[in-house]
């Protein structure tokens, strides 16, 4: 399946952040989430990538431009480093198409701006492209096509530290309660969608909630309950969760590390 992702945006949240670097190519140890998500996806096979560019679209294109993998990758230099040999590629059989879809577009302007690239696809993936996940991406794909809907979502609990609370109508707190214990999900950000996703978009609307509405209307979204890991990047603090799980060695979504898959049941 070919992978839409969506690159466009400012990442006003991470302001304490490099500005000059759009969201995607926040690092992550040593290499961009963007790269981190790629080489998951690829991982599962799915290496036909649609980068849905806007802002800093051009740090994005000179980012794979001038990546010649020496950062990602074990090499030999000889002849008093003349000679560079590459011992492995990640990015050798991926294929990558740069879209620009406007600095300020939506979701929905972006995704109708690439229609014309996923033409011919029954089904194909997508992503907001600043959270990581450790999900067998097979099985989110298996219950899309059981379901038969034309949008499917993965549905995560929030990765937050909030917790809710309940009052009386005079002010008095009658509860507090965990975020994460409490019954509340969120849209993760990854899809699989059907071509008809298209004729649910329309102009100077988004996908959420104009589109989405239409599809709950018409019984046409489906959600994938996960229990597993799920790290967004929506904010500095995000961003340091992940370094530090990445740094410890310890980053749940470098399911491509782990040479030994425990038996599925």
């Amino acid at each position: 399946m070919k992978v839409v992702l969506f690159c466009g945006g400012l990442g006003m949240r991470l302001k304490e952040n490099d500005e000059s670097l759009p969201k995607p190519l926040v690092k992550i140890g040593n290499t961009a989430i963007l790269w981190h998500l790629m080489k998951y996806y690829a991982h599962f096979g799915h290496k036909d990538f649609i980068l849905c560019l806007g802002y800093k679209a051009d740090l994005i294109k000179q980012h794979f431009l001038n990546n010649n993998g020496l950062i990602l990758n074990d090499f030999v230099l000889t002849n008093g480093g003349r000679n560079v040999e590459l011992l492995d590629n990640d990015m050798n059989d991926w294929k990558i198409t740069f879209v620009d879809t406007g600095t300020h577009s939506g979701i929905a302007q972006r995704l109708s701006a690439i229609r014309r690239h996923v033409e011919g696809e029954e089904r194909f993936l997508a992503n907001y492209s600043d959270s990581l996940t450790d999900l067998h991406l097979p099985d989110i794909i298996d219950f899309a096509r059981k379901q038969d809907t034309v949008a499917t979502l993965l549905c995560v609990r929030p990765n937050l530290t909030y917790h809710f609370v309940s009052t009386d109508d005079k002010g008095a707190v009658t509860d507090v309660t965990d975020i994460k214990g409490a019954k509340v999900r969120i849209n993760g950000g990854y899809y699989v969608f059907r071509q008809e996703i298209f004729d649910y978009l329309k102009d100077g609307e988004e996908l959420i909630p104009e589109a989405f509405h239409r599809l709950i209307k018409a019984d046409q979204l489906s959600s994938y309950r996960y229990e597993g890991f799920y790290g967004p990047m929506d904010t500095f603090k995000d961003k340091q969760q992940l370094e530090e799980l990445h740094a410890r060695g310890q980053a749940p979504w470098e399911v491509w590390k782990k040479t030994l898959a425990a038996p599925r049941t």
